[in-house]
């Protein structure tokens, strides 16, 4: 359990590593999402698109950060989660996901912590998602 007074501002999340993102993932994905755009799972029309390849669901890689909250604290206490995609996730990237604690207030006795977001392609370091959210260790 995380314990309000012992988070520091600069407090690093355990951070999550996944698997590579596989023709696999992403067509279970596709399946378990209802998002079966071609472009994550069709490779001939990836490339009619003039892509090389098909790429991740953005949604998959925002679901990574969510595990990494979670990872951290219990889904009810995730008050927000504001991202921005930054670029797409190749199939075969292997993601990285990290948080930092930016922020620590009480608010109308709310227990509030934001955190810096980023899901990262370990081989290139490549941003592809970065945000921040707010949790509320109240809702515990």
């Amino acid at each position: 359990m995380i314990l309000f007074d012992e988070i520091i501002v600069g407090d690093h999340l355990p951070v999550l590593n996944t698997s590579k993102i596989s023709r696999t993932t992403l067509a279970l994905y596709a399946g378990a999402s209802g998002d079966v755009n071609p472009i994550h799972i069709d490779i001939d029309f990836a490339k009619k698109a003039g892509l090389d390849d098909v790429f991740a669901h953005g949604m998959l890689s925002m679901a990574y950060l969510g595990r990494l909250i979670t990872n951290w604290v219990d889904q009810r206490c995730i008050q927000s989660i504001d991202v921005r995609f930054m670029s797409i996730t190749p199939v075969y990237a292997q993601i990285i996901c990290t948080g930092i604690i930016q922020k620590i207030d009480i608010v109308d006795k709310q227990k509030i912590i934001e955190i810096l977001v980023e899901a990262k392609d370990e081989n290139t370091g490549d941003i592809k998602i970065s945000g921040l959210a707010t949790i509320n260790l109240t809702r515990t």
